[in-house]
């Protein structure tokens, strides 16, 4: 017989026989097993998982090392390690491990939750794509919290975009106009107030519009979450759980709005990347270089590369404003503002808009720079630009130009035989001194001939065999001279790819170039194995 001692312990005890009747029970065990007794029947007081083991391990109870038997008595949990006593007797020890397994529940639980929330977090701020980052909050949160998903985003005038998930399935968005009054707590959601508690909604007052097509059986639960953004509210989250599944509990309400903050955060982040975008696009259409055609009979093209591919915008520019008829100039800029990037391109802007507000006064290239150079001191910034200046105008079958360098490389005249000039024209910077001191030159462009303006980016590009040479004009010139009787197009093409062949995958500043050519009227034939018009010239 056991020692008398067990009846003590603070576990419950029962002392059963090899035929399974209760020979001895404590006060503990009572306690658990309120009816049985001792000298009754084991299997009419405990589930058949302990009533059962007892049948396999009597007169042959387990080693001490082998992991405990478990199951539920009266709703607890209870690990039963057996004991050999005296006579095939067995002694079962019951250790109540309810609360144990739940702590390791709630623990696993959490760190599940907490997986979630992360592997969420990452895969919605994945994207910056408003559309898409709300389709993959929906299709997470019916994945992961309830059988659908509805996902409410701020009205755009009367409508709502809606987008739908259900559990298994694919997101799906549409445009409607709702009454989002219908479902307790969600106007309030959308204006980021606290969440209405899922016990105060009645699955059964939703409007149609909430379910989302597809939906398996009725609506057993509800939860509206806020989705909180930055500064004001991103929407609001809908979630659904059918009648035959348990209901929300107050752990998965807490989840609930855990995972809409984290939705809401990234809907945010997308819908202010998308703004930030837009406003970009917008001011990089005002920076980027105008698209050049013919005007009055003269023929105008333009090409631009920034010193990083990435990049649009830069610190050189160029634009042509046309005269408003043939008898007025076309008035032609090209600049290079100190620096490159997004500063440098700031500046730039606000140098050709104020050329555009002095478009009257381009008659006298001299009073322009002055008037320029007057706004730039004035201003926050402190950097100087280089400019050259053109006022081009058709007379019969030639283009008679203007032109005027401020602290600018000098324009470049290709004749119609190939010779290159030099335009003697000089001047000083401008936003660097008091005053611009500059020298305009008049020339004269006959058929086939043209200017061609530049930024020494395209002079001092590196690059050649050992990647430290630049380009140089004489390089310039001579692959001018090989353009001419050329169209300006395939002038500035023509050079631009002179150029990126000479740098390669090499470092470079911003390169522009401007040509101004007066187009040929013969007919093209084939001259020493170069293109070229009639010999025939027009004077």
């Amino acid at each position: 017989m056991v020692g008398a001692t067990w009846t003590e312990a603070p576990y419950p005890v029962l002392v059963v026989d090899r035929h399974g009747g209760i020979v001895e029970i404590n006060a503990s065990a009572r306690a658990v097993l309120p009816g049985a007794a001792s000298g009754d029947r084991l299997c009419e007081h405990v589930p058949a998982w302990l009533a059962g083991a007892h049948q396999r391990i009597s007169g042959e109870p387990r080693d001490g090392s082998a992991a405990p038997l478990s199951g539920p008595i009266n709703g607890r949990h209870y690990e039963a390690h057996p004991t050999a006593a005296d006579a095939g007797q067995v002694v079962w020890w019951l250790v109540d491990d309810t609360d144990r397994r739940l702590a390791e529940t709630a623990l696993s639980d959490a760190r599940t939750r907490t997986e979630i929330l992360s592997d969420v977090s990452s895969t919605l701020l994945s994207t910056l794509n408003v559309s898409r980052c709300m389709e993959v909050a929906a299709s997470l949160a019916a994945e992961h919290l309830a059988d659908a998903a509805v996902l409410v985003a701020p009205p755009q005038g009367r409508r709502y975009p809606l987008t739908y998930a259900n559990r298994g399935g694919t997101a799906g968005q549409v445009m409607r106009q709702v009454d989002v009054a219908g479902v307790p707590g969600l106007a309030e959601a959308l204006q980021g107030f606290p969440p209405v508690p899922a016990r105060w909604i009645d699955p059964a007052d939703l409007p149609d519009w909430v379910v989302p097509d597809g939906f398996a059986g009725p609506v057993g639960s509800v939860i509206v979450a806020p989705l909180p953004g930055h500064g004001v509210p991103a929407g609001a989250l809908v979630l659904l759980r059918s009648s035959v599944e348990q209901c929300f509990t107050d752990g998965e309400e807490v989840f609930a709005r855990l995972f809409a903050a984290r939705a809401g955060a990234a809907l945010s982040a997308a819908r202010l990347y998308g703004e930030q975008a837009t406003v970009t696009a917008t001011l990089m259409r005002e920076l980027l270089p105008p698209r050049l055609s013919s005007v009055h009979g003269v023929d105008y093209a333009g090409g631009y590369r920034a010193a990083k591919d990435h990049e649009r915008v830069g610190g050189d520019f160029y634009d042509v404003h046309p005269g408003s008829d043939p008898s007025q100039d076309t008035f032609v800029v090209l600049g290079d503002v100190a620096g490159k990037g997004l500063d440098a391109a700031v500046l730039t802007g606000k140098i050709r808009n104020t050329l555009h507000a002095l478009l009257p006064l381009t008659d006298d290239h001299q009073r322009v720079l002055n008037l320029l150079n007057g706004a730039l001191l004035t201003s926050h910034h402190t950097r100087f630009a280089t400019l050259v200046l053109a006022s081009v105008r058709r007379r019969g079958t030639r283009a008679l130009a203007r032109l005027t360098s401020a602290g600018h490389l000098p324009p470049l005249i290709v004749r119609a035989d190939g010779t290159v000039e030099e335009a003697a024209t000089h001047g000083s910077l401008v936003g660097a001194l008091p005053a611009v001191t500059a020298h305009t030159v008049e020339t004269t462009l006959a058929p086939g001939e043209t200017c061609f303006l530049y930024t020494d980016g395209i002079t001092e590009a590196r690059g050649g065999p050992l990647g430290d040479e630049f380009f140089g004009e004489h390089r310039l010139q001579r692959a001018l001279s090989e353009c001419a009787g050329l169209p300006a197009e395939a002038v500035v093409e023509r050079v631009q790819m002179l150029a990126s062949q000479w740098i390669g995958g090499g470092r470079h500043d911003d390169m522009a170039a401007v040509a101004v050519s007066v187009p040929r009227t013969g007919p093209l034939t084939v001259l020493n194995g170069t293109g070229a018009r009639s010999s025939r010239r027009n004077t």
